[in-house]
Formats: C-alpha cells, sequence, structure tokens
C-alpha cells in the first residue's frame, strides 16, 4: 500500500486489513478470524462498570471466570451481557452472539440488551439486524449517545459515512469530547482514507478523561499508517508489552510494503499493456 502523507491511496478493503492490527494488539495474542475496524465498541458499553479493554494478560482468565457465572445463571443480565463482551474481545463473535441472541430471547424489550445484542450482530456482518436492534432500544424522547454512536458505527460499515459522521457529530452534542465517540469519527475516516482528520480525532480522543486501551490503540495504528512506525511503537508500548508493541509495528511494516509491491507489479502491467 502507497502511503501519502495524508492519505491511503488504495481501497476500503485493504484499509481493513489494517484496522484489524487495533484488535490485535487487544487480544495481545488471542486470535481472531474476522476484520473489524473496532468503532462499535464493547457490547457491554452502555452499562455500568463496564469492562475496559484489557490491557495485561488477564483477558482469558477473566472470560473464564465470567463464563463460569453465566453457565451458572444465564438469565443474569449483567454477567451475560459482560461474558458476551469478553467473548467479543477473545474474537469468539458467534459465541458472542449466541450470548445475546439467547439473553435478548429472555429480555425483548431491555433496551441495553437490546444495545447489545445490536453491537454483536454487527460484529458478525450482520448490519441490517443489528441497526434495527440498536433502533428499537433508542427512544426518541430520551436519546442515548451510545446507541446514536453505535448507529453510525453500524452505518460505517456499511459505507453510508456521511449518515454515520452526522450521528457522531450528534452523539458529541449529548455528551460532549466523549473519547469513544471521537475514536468512531477518527476511525470513520480511516476507513475513506483521510488519515490526517482520523489522526486529529483520535489524538483529541487519547486525551480525554475515560479514553480507554483501546482507543490509544487506534491511534497508534493511524500513526503507523503514515509511515511514522517509531511514534506508533512508543504509543502501543503505552498499552501493549514492548513485545507486542514491536511485533504489531513489525507487521503493519510488512503489510505495507507487501501492498505497495502489488501495487507496483499493477502499474508496471498496466504500463506494458498501454504499449502493447
Amino acid at each position: 500500500m502507497h502511503i501519502r502523507r495524508n492519505h491511503i491511496t488504495t481501497g476500503k478493503p485493504v484499509v481493513r486489513v489494517a484496522l484489524a492490527l487495533a484488535l490485535a494488539a487487544v487480544l495481545a495474542g488471542c486470535s481472531t478470524d474476522k476484520m473489524k475496524t473496532g468503532s462499535i465498541g464493547s457490547i457491554g458499553s452502555s452499562s455500568k462498570g463496564r469492562i475496559e479493554a484489557p490491557t495485561g494478560y488477564d483477558l482469558r482468565s477473566t472470560s473464564a471466570k465470567f463464563g463460569k457465572a453465566y453457565a451458572a445463571n444465564p438469565n443474569d443480565k449483567a454477567t451475560a451481557i459482560q461474558f458476551a463482551s469478553l467473548l467479543q474481545m477473545e474474537g469468539n463473535a458467534e459465541q458472542s452472539l449466541a450470548v445475546m441472541r439467547k439473553l435478548a430471547i429472555s429480555h425483548p424489550k431491555d433496551r441495553q440488551v437490546l444495545a447489545a445484542y445490536g453491537k454483536a450482530l454487527a460484529a458478525n456482518g450482520q448490519f441490517g439486524p443489528a441497526l434495527d436492534a440498536v433502533r428499537r432500544a433508542q427512544t426518541p424522547e430520551y436519546p442515548d449517545w451510545r446507541l446514536i454512536s453505535a448507529e453510525g458505527a453500524i452505518l460505517d460499515q456499511t459505507g453510508q459515512e456521511n449518515e454515520a459522521r452526522q450521528l457522531y457529530h450528534k452523539a458529541l452534542d449529548l455528551k460532549p469530547n466523549e473519547p469513544s465517540v471521537l475514536s468512531n469519527l477518527g476511525m470513520s475516516y480511516v476507513l475513506s482514507g483521510d488519515l490526517r482528520t482520523a489522526e486529529t480525532y483520535l489524538t483529541s480522543a487519547s486525551r480525554q478523561q475515560g479514553a480507554d486501551s483501546r482507543v490509544r490503540q487506534n491511534l497508534a495504528l493511524v500513526v503507523g499508517l503514515q509511515g511514522r512506525f517509531d511514534e506508533a511503537e512508543r504509543i502501543a508500548s503505552q498499552e501493549l508489552s514492548p513485545e507486542q508493541a514491536r511485533a504489531n509495528v513489525t507487521y503493519l511494516r510488512s503489510m505495507l510494503a507487501q501492498q505497495n509491491a502489488w501495487s507496483q507489479i499493477k502499474a508496471q502491467d498496466g504500463k506494458k499493456q498501454a504499449t502493447n
């Protein structure tokens, strides 16, 4: 992938591959088979005492702990939502959705459950049902900024960037300087290739009180996508072990170099065809 100073010159699929680094950093070695922007956020983010993205090595043990609690009482709302959130952090999106689907059946009118269910659907690529669930959870007379931001994140993943950004700004009107919404807005600009604007929003998000690990890792990713690898590694090292931060940046370098090689080959093939 050829990187100019401010913009990515390739299409969204390549950008989405690069964005997997943000998720990989959070998971700290856990495997996942789906590439996500991370903009929808933790499915338990609307609950009190929400889980923040782990920055150490305790994700699996915490997930196992909540898994046991969930098995003992699968209808407990708080436990199910937090277990589903941890499963999603581990990359187990399908299992996370199964947990939330069962909870939605037993709590069909609960706004928090519907919101979390919608985010789990989106994480599995089921964007139509996800939008329906999130919108059903919203109440126009008392709009929830979290649901507005989640709706925007879903629209972003279906290519409706302008509509998504309008929703992010609406959410910011309700919750000024909220780091998760600023991060969503920044990642929206990453998807469209405007890295300078993305960095501006992500830098602002990282400086807000309450900014979690995912926000700063998204910032590290955007800095790295602009070729500032040393700076990206320094930012990532605030959240990860030096080895993990270095591994992520090394992978990013490799991915960008490989994409650039393919771009050069395509360019050469195009020149050959033009001269024939």
